[in-house]
């Protein structure tokens, strides 16, 4: 019987002292074995550290220094990072179910990137709601023309699919590192699974107007000026559509 695929999981944190442990149970419950667990930790001064060695045995490799923002810390991950597949879970997030990986994995084997849905989740643990965007039933380069429609954390990609996140981005070099690899992928499975849960309020909502403000660079830069003004017309609709409704981001 063939070895599964490695899946380097890889955690950026910083200060993450409540938020970091659910992170690292999520993904030593998971029944999918062959994953190599990796910590990038930016010098956290809280008790970070004392969780990240109290989890030594479920922790394959872990770093803490100093570092020149996220994706700087994300880039450190991959060089570190060995496995076939790459999945991003950052502090405070977490794998939905046990079984995620396992099931993802066997919905489709040898699959360039697997994708699935995304659940928010509020500080305590509890479930909010789905995410804003919903997830094509088929990801293609041309999905992102309506924004990032899968979360960075329900995006398990082929390491050798992927480089650098280019870090004159701040708040969006994971948009355009999705896009590369989506541009490359031959065989893109979505699972049909919610992949992960994502902590609100985190990152990227304490950074949404320059974060937008970079995605669109990104956007004009793959399709255009014209196309990307056409589809924020849609986007923006969506967007004060869904905080009418659901009074939430």
């Amino acid at each position: 019987m063939p070895t599964p695929p490695k899946i380097s999981i890889i955690t950026v944190v910083y200060n993450g002292a409540a938020t970091l442990e659910a992170t690292i149970k999520s993904i030593a419950c998971q029944t999918y074995k062959n994953v190599e667990y990796i910590v990038v930790d930016g010098n956290s001064t809280d008790t970070t550290l004392d969780i990240i060695k109290t989890y030594a045995e479920v922790i394959d490799k872990w770093i803490s220094e100093d570092d020149k923002g996220i994706y700087d810390a994300m880039n450190k991950g991959m060089d570190l990072a060995t496995g076939d597949y790459l999945w991003f879970m950052n502090s405070g997030d977490r794998i939905a179910q046990p079984t995620t990986l396992k099931q993802a994995i066997d919905s489709m084997p040898d699959a360039d990137i697997y994708y699935g849905e995304t659940v928010m989740i509020g500080s305590d643990g509890k479930e909010i709601g789905d995410r804003r965007l919903k997830i094509p039933d088929s990801l293609t380069f041309e999905s992102f023309k309506r924004g990032m429609l899968v979360s960075h954390q329900s995006f398990i990609v082929k390491s050798s699919l992927v480089q650098h996140y280019d870090v004159k981005y701040n708040y969006s070099a994971d948009f355009q590192w999705c896009l590369q690899a989506i541009k490359k992928a031959q065989t893109i499975c979505n699972t049909r699974l919610v992949l992960s849960e994502f902590l609100d309020g985190g990152f990227t909502k304490q950074n949404i107007v320059p974060g937008l403000k970079e995605r669109f660079r990104i956007m004009v830069q793959h399709y255009g000026l014209a196309s990307t003004l056409y589809h924020h017309v849609f986007i923006a609709l969506k967007f004060f559509g869904f905080v009418i409704r659901h009074k939430r981001f």
